[in-house]
């Protein structure tokens, strides 16, 4: 464990190799400055510790950005900083990223690199999974996902706006201790688990698009498994209505290609482009989200959400 005496440079040079002990410290050693940084600019209230627990999760991201070791406590204030400017210049809900812009190279990162360090990466995934599946959920498509703004997500989830911005801020609350616990403990390899949800969904995608959805379904799917459509409804027979929307699919000339994985331990999400067909190009949405609630290995509940419109005929 790093001792209270060792240098900010020493302790970032540690966490960028993987100690997270070392990064716990340091975030804790320089939380009262961001704080205070924070509370001059917007005063007492939600704003502020919001502002400052997503510049917790944006310097755990982006530690290995910091080009000067020695500087961490003004640069962890400066994502503070940023952070409020942009709480005070806009009303609606601030994606991560245009903080990392103005506080970071702004070069966007995949998302095999939004956690810096495999040891660190596994260490904020293990955390992750010690929150309550609602609030895994939120935390998970805000952070890790394109369905990041908090109507984006409240649609997805079905639930009402105030209750996302609620989810998220217990969720902020709550990572930090969530790290601190569990800091010492062995840590899953979160890449390859989120390799291997991949490779599946790539996998059950192909096998759909060729005709054996329903070999999908028996195999992955529990026989009480929920279907819940884009506008909310939930289908009577889950598994009999996919397996006919995915037939209507292929009939209508409709192709789908996987984007990108999100998995936690009791979820996936799939975010795939929709390709319609060459000769109606207006045919369906640009994208859907496949939003897996698991038990046991097995889906028992999909979800699907269209982040976007489908495009006009023109």
């Amino acid at each position: 464990m790093p001792r209270q005496a060792e240098s900010d440079t020493e302790l970032v040079l540690a966490a960028r190799s993987g100690d997270a002990a070392s990064l716990g410290l340091l975030i804790a050693r320089h939380m009262a400055g961001m704080q205070a940084v924070a509370l001059s600019v917007l005063g007492y209230g939600p704003d502020a510790e919001d502002v400052v627990q997503d510049a917790v999760l944006l310097a755990m991201r982006r530690i290995g950005d910091l080009r000067d070791p020695a500087a961490v406590g003004p640069w962890l204030r400066a994502i503070v900083r940023n952070g409020c400017r942009m709480r005070l210049r806009e009303t609606r809900a601030i994606p991560l990223e245009d903080m990392e812009s103005l506080a970071l190279p702004s070069r966007e990162p995949t998302p095999e690199e939004l956690l810096d360090g495999r040891s660190l990466r596994d260490w904020v995934w293990k955390a992750l999974d010690e929150l309550s599946e609602p609030v895994r959920l939120v935390a998970l498509l805000r952070y890790f996902s394109d369905v990041s703004s908090y109507d984006q997500i409240a649609a997805l989830c079905g639930v009402p706006v105030g209750t996302v911005r609620s989810r998220l801020s217990q969720a902020r609350a709550k990572l930090p201790e969530a790290l601190r616990r569990t800091a010492d403990l062995a840590h899953d390899d979160a890449a390859s688990v989120t390799m291997a949800r991949r490779r599946e969904a790539e996998q059950m995608m192909a096998a759909a698009q060729r005709g054996a959805f329903a070999d999908v379904i028996e195999d992955y799917w529990r026989p009480d498994a929920e279907f819940v459509r884009p506008n909310g409804e939930r289908a009577p027979d889950g598994r009999r209505f996919a397996l006919r929307g995915m037939e209507t699919d292929l009939a209508d000339g409709v192709r789908q290609r996987i984007t990108n994985v999100v998995a936690g331990r009791d979820l996936t999400i799939w975010e795939a482009d929709l390709i319609s067909p060459p000769d109606d190009p207006a045919h369906c949405p640009p994208s859907v989200v496949w939003l897996h609630l698991l038990r046991g290995g097995r889906v028992r509940r999909l979800r699907l959400f269209h982040p976007r419109p489908a495009r006009s005929a023109g």
